[in-house]
């Protein structure tokens, strides 16, 4: 699709943008002719066929032949200057046919592995471009047969350093997607910060040509690597053309001519390779971030319906109790208190359910929290009486030791939660063990400044002290048909808490959940319960 910036150029518009080009861009001509070290008028030609297809053809040749009758004069007499004209029409069409072919036109940069294809056609095709074109003026005798192999070169990587540095950019330009991104870049304060260090950079550089001998040249790498690690490709595209136009700039209009056409073309080269290659990968980190932080939404709505599952268990099983109860009452003709207190226990049911839901949502949606002060014990009481079906169909002990005037400042959902996932764990582990080995207790004792440690150990094997130190990262598990993610959920909900939660690595599991406390302890002594 036709660009809206493009519209209004339309084809002669296009031909005078790209002679305006060739002639800011003409310099260290080899024998008169168009055979310099840097061309970047061809990639707008080929950005030009990109868009436009074979219809980009006529505008291209008037281009070119213009350039040569308008900027060089026409050194080469009119036939060879025609014949030249068509061949580059013919050569850089078939480039950009190449490239249209091989790329979408929304996805030409998005990947490292599509800018090295990118780079690879725009570098062959400008090789064998300048091998026929060369080729016609060595046979025109506009260039000695000696000079043939240093012809091709000059004009060779003239013409791919110039696409390579110059058509992202340009392409940018062209696309809306391409202009939002400029947009968001352009007028920001550290933009212009790496501008203004650029055009300090070039300053000093050519400034002191004449003693440096430009051996400072590496300084110029400087603000592209900044450009390139903070804005990906959008700030390197920006700034490897400002420098480039710049240093053309210099040796065009100033005295600092003494860099060799060959050396201005590798410094073109490195520059624009460096900054690109360091804008793919910022931009692919950004991408794999963005879906990382997609993934993880998603496991947490998958968390959050496995946390609703458990939380509403309970009082669904009381509304469906107390609804037949009503339905019993009914039948018996019952519509005195009893019938009363049965239809308002499953009111408040049914609102202990949507409260539930409420705040389940708001915490995995916004982190939202409701703190209040938790009896340690009360809150392990419902958490293993929770568990107890599954303990005791695996055959599993369960012993807790709970400093029962203890209490811990949070919310009890979210708390729940995270036990949970850690008793889950633990059963998941000791089932390895052969019956009678399966043991798990858990402990509470109180930490100075005012915290309370719950600790969860099994008799199952551990984990691996690799394996120990990246439990908390996303998707690592040791379970075959694990996600890895409630481990990573659980610790997020201990910090949002002001907590903690760990591994200790060793022969068995242990996991250590620390919590603020809520209230001071009045009585340490413990209780002791088992479950078999």
């Amino acid at each position: 699709m036709r660009p809206a910036f493009l519209r209004p150029l339309q084809y002669p518009a296009f031909v005078a943008l790209y002679l305006l080009f060739d002639w800011a861009t003409y310099i260290e001509p080899l024998y008169g002719l168009n055979i310099t070290p840097w061309n970047p008028d061809p990639a707008l030609g080929l950005v030009f066929w990109l868009l436009h297809g074979r219809r980009a053809a006529l505008p291209l040749f008037c281009a070119l032949l213009g350039g040569e009758v308008l900027v060089r004069g026409m050194p080469a007499g009119p036939w060879v200057t025609l014949l030249g004209a068509l061949w580059l029409t013919a050569g850089y069409g078939l480039i950009g046919a190449a490239l249209r072919r091989r790329f979408s036109s929304a996805a030409l940069f998005d990947r490292r592995r599509r800018l090295f294809r990118w780079g690879g056609i725009v570098a062959a095709g400008c090789l064998f471009n300048a091998l026929v074109y060369i080729s016609l003026l060595c046979a025109a005798g506009l260039v000695p047969p000696a000079q043939w192999g240093l012809a091709l070169l000059r004009f060779g990587v003239g013409d791919m350093v110039g696409v390579l540095v110059s058509m992202p950019l340009i392409w940018m330009l062209a696309s809306a997607a391409g202009r939002a991104g400029l947009r968001a870049i352009l007028w920001r304060g550290e933009t212009l910060a790496y501008l203004a260090l650029g055009v300090g950079v070039l300053y000093a550089v050519f400034g002191a040509v004449a003693n440096a001998e430009f051996k400072y040249l590496y300084f110029l790498f400087l603000p592209v690597i900044w450009a390139a690690s903070r804005q990906g490709l959008y700030g390197a595209a920006l700034m490897v053309f400002v420098l480039q136009a710049g240093i053309i700039g210099l040796v065009k209009w100033t005295t600092a001519v003494a860099i060799a056409g060959s050396e201005l073309q590798t410094l073109d080269a490195m520059l624009a390779l460096v900054g690109f290659f360091i804008g793919a990968v910022v931009d692919e980190l950004r991408q794999v971030s963005a879906e990382l932080k997609q993934t993880l939404r998603l496991a947490a709505a998958g968390e959050m319906a496995a946390a609703l599952a458990h939380e509403l268990n309970q009082p669904m099983t009381a509304l469906s109790a107390y609804g037949k109860a009503c339905e019993y009452l009914l039948g018996r003709g019952e519509t005195g208190p009893v019938l009363k207190d049965a239809i308002g226990r499953m009111i408040v049911e049914s609102g202990r359910a949507a409260e539930v839901v409420v705040r389940l949502r708001d915490f995995f949606r916004t982190g939202a929290m409701r703190l209040e002060a938790l009896e340690i014990g009360a809150l392990l009481g419902a958490v293993c009486a929770q568990q107890g079906a599954a303990l005791r169909q695996h055959g599993v002990e369960l012993s807790v030791d709970a400093a029962a005037p203890l209490a811990v400042q949070a919310d009890r959902l979210q708390i729940e939660l995270v036990l949970r996932n850690l008793l889950g764990n633990a059963l998941d582990a000791v089932l390895a063990r052969p019956a009678g080995q399966r043991r798990i207790r858990v402990s509470v004792e109180q930490l100075a400044g005012a915290r309370l440690q719950l600790s969860v150990v099994d008799s199952g094997g551990g984990v691996s002290e690799p394996l120990a130190g990246r439990l908390f990262e996303p998707f690592v598990t040791s379970k075959a048909s694990g996600m890895g993610l409630g481990l990573v959920l659980s610790r997020a909900i201990a910090e949002a808490h002001g907590g903690s939660l760990r591994f200790d690595a060793g022969g068995h599991g242990v996991f250590r959940l620390v919590l603020p406390l809520g209230a001071p302890a009045a009585d340490t002594s413990t209780h002791k319960h088992t479950q078999q």
